[in-house]
C-alpha cells in the first residue's frame, strides 16, 4: 500500500462517522491474527476493541476459517424465499439451546441494526394483528440501538449522535436511565420513572426496548440487575412486550452468555449480531417467543412482513455455528473472568489521575470515563505509536479486547493507557 492508495482513501472513501473535508487519519492494516492487527508497514498492534466487539476469537482463527472454506465449497448464498438448507438450520439449533427460556423463533437477517428494525416492526406487526393501535416504543436515555432510521428513533434523542435527526424521526417515550450502576445498592425508587408512564401510556406502547445491563456507545453505562428484572416484571403486569437489544452484549461479554441472564429473565423479543459470527461477517437474529410469531401469522397480512436479500446468508451462518461451538468449547467463563479480573487490577489504579471521571469494569469490558472530551484522532495517533488498536469517542476511552487475548497483551494495553493518560 502506498500513498497514492492512502490519498484515493481520504479524497474517495467515507469513513464511520467521519468528515470527508477533514477526514481523520486512517491506518491502513493488511493482515490480522490473533490478538494482533498488521500494519501495511510491519508494525503489529494489539486490539482492544475486537473490531467494535465482535472478534471475540481473535483473527485468522483456524476453526472458523476452515468452516467458511467448507462452506464456500459448497454455496456463499442462496435466497432463503422458498428456500432452506442445513448451515440456517444448524445455527438456529445451536441458538435455540443458549438463549432465554421462551425465545424459539429466528428471523436471520444481515447487520444489528436491522434486527433492531426487525424487532420494532415485530412488536407493531402483533399488536396490529391483535387489533390495537400501539405505535410506541419506550426507551431509555442514554440508549443506543443503531444508525439505521428506525433505530435511529429509539436512541437517545437529547445526547446520541443521531441528535441530528431528532425532527424527521417518529417521536418515542424516553424516560431517564436507571441510577443505581451495577454494583451499587439496589434502591427500588429506581423504578418510579417507568411505572409512572407504564400506567399512564402502556396501552398506546408497543414495547420496552433496552440494551440488557450495559448501555453501550451510548456512554457505557453498567446498571443493576434488579432494575431489568423490575422491567420485565412491570412488562408482564401491564401487557407490554420487551425487547432485549443484546447485540453488543451477547455471547459472553458481561461474563453471563448473555446479559439477560444477569437477572435471569427472558425478553419477548431477544437482537443478536457483532459477536454472532466471531467477527467474520455480517449476521443477525432476531428472536421471539412463538405467541409473538403465530400472533402475527395470524394477523391480516398472515406472515411477518420483512425479508432481506441475504437472509439466512449460509456462509454467515455456517461460520456463526463453528463460532458458538468454538465459544462454548473453550472455557469462555474463565477467560471472561481472567480479563475481568486483571482489568480491576490494572485499571481501577488510575482513577488517581486527575483527569479522569470514573472508571467501570464488567466482564471483558474496561471504560475509563474523562473528565472532558477527548481529541479522538490525536489520542488515537499515540496508541498506535506504543502499538496498540483502541478507539475512543466523546469522553470515553473504552476497551473489548478478544477473549483469547494473553495477560501479557492486555498489561500492554493497560500500561500504554497510563503512559498516554499521565502525558496528556
Amino acid at each position: 500500500m502506498n500513498f497514492t492508495d492512502i490519498n484515493f482513501d481520504s479524497k474517495h472513501i467515507w469513513h464511520p462517522y467521519t468528515s470527508m473535508i477533514n477526514p481523520d487519519p486512517v491506518y491502513p492494516i493488511i493482515k490480522a491474527k490473533g490478538s494482533e492487527l498488521i500494519m501495511y508497514n510491519g508494525k503489529k498492534l494489539i486490539d482492544a476493541m475486537s473490531s467494535w466487539w465482535s472478534a471475540i476469537h481473535g483473527y485468522n482463527h483456524p476453526v472458523l476459517n476452515n468452516a467458511a472454506i467448507k462452506q464456500l465449497r459448497k454455496m456463499s448464498h442462496v435466497m432463503f424465499g422458498g428456500i432452506t438448507h442445513q448451515p440456517a438450520i444448524n445455527l438456529c439449533k445451536q441458538l435455540i439451546k443458549i438463549i432465554p427460556n421462551s425465545l424459539e423463533c429466528i428471523f436471520l437477517a444481515d447487520s444489528g441494526s436491522v434486527a433492531i428494525e426487525i424487532a420494532l416492526k415485530m412488536a407493531l406487526q402483533y399488536w396490529h394483528a391483535k387489533g390495537e393501535k400501539r405505535k410506541y416504543f419506550l426507551a431509555l436515555q442514554n440508549s443506543y440501538h443503531g444508525d439505521t432510521f428506525g433505530a435511529m428513533s429509539v436512541c437517545d434523542p437529547q445526547k446520541s449522535m443521531h441528535i441530528l435527526y431528532k425532527n424527521f424521526l417518529p417521536k418515542h417515550i424516553f424516560i431517564k436511565a436507571p441510577k443505581c450502576k451495577f454494583h451499587d445498592k439496589w434502591d427500588n425508587n429506581d423504578l418510579n420513572n417507568i411505572k409512572q408512564q407504564l400506567e399512564i401510556k402502556h396501552d398506546k406502547i408497543a414495547a420496552i426496548i433496552l440494551e440488557p445491563i450495559v448501555q453501550g456507545a451510548g456512554g457505557m453505562y453498567f446498571y443493576h440487575t434488579e432494575y431489568l428484572k423490575g422491567i420485565r416484571d412491570l412488562c408482564n403486569k401491564y401487557n407490554v412486550l420487551l425487547i432485549a437489544d443484546e447485540i453488543a452484549t451477547g455471547f459472553g461479554r458481561t461474563g453471563k452468555l448473555f446479559a439477560c441472564n444477569h437477572a435471569n429473565i427472558s425478553p419477548d423479543i431477544i437482537c443478536l449480531g457483532k459477536a454472532l459470527t466471531g467477527g467474520y461477517m455480517t449476521l443477525s437474529a432476531t428472536i421471539s417467543t412463538r405467541y409473538i410469531a403465530e400472533t402475527i401469522s395470524n394477523g391480516k397480512a398472515n406472515c411477518f412482513m420483512h425479508g432481506p436479500t441475504f437472509m439466512g446468508n449460509p456462509l454467515a451462518c455456517a461460520i456463526a455455528e463453528s463460532n458458538i461451538k468454538l465459544l462454548l468449547n473453550n472455557n469462555w467463563e474463565n477467560n471472561i473472568f481472567n480479563i475481568e479480573k486483571q482489568l480491576n487490577t490494572e485499571l481501577l489504579p488510575l482513577i488517581n489521575n486527575n483527569n479522569i471521571y470514573n472508571i467501570r469494569i464488567l466482564g471483558a469490558i474496561g471504560v475509563i470515563e474523562m473528565k472532558k472530551p477527548i481529541n479522538i484522532s490525536n489520542l488515537q495517533k499515540l496508541f498506535v505509536k506504543h502499538g496498540v488498536w483502541i478507539r475512543p469517542f466523546g469522553k470515553l476511552i473504552y476497551i473489548m479486547p478478544p477473549y483469547i487475548i494473553t495477560k501479557k497483551q492486555l498489561t500492554k494495553i493497560t500500561k500504554t493507557i497510563k503512559i498516554i493518560l499521565n502525558s496528556i
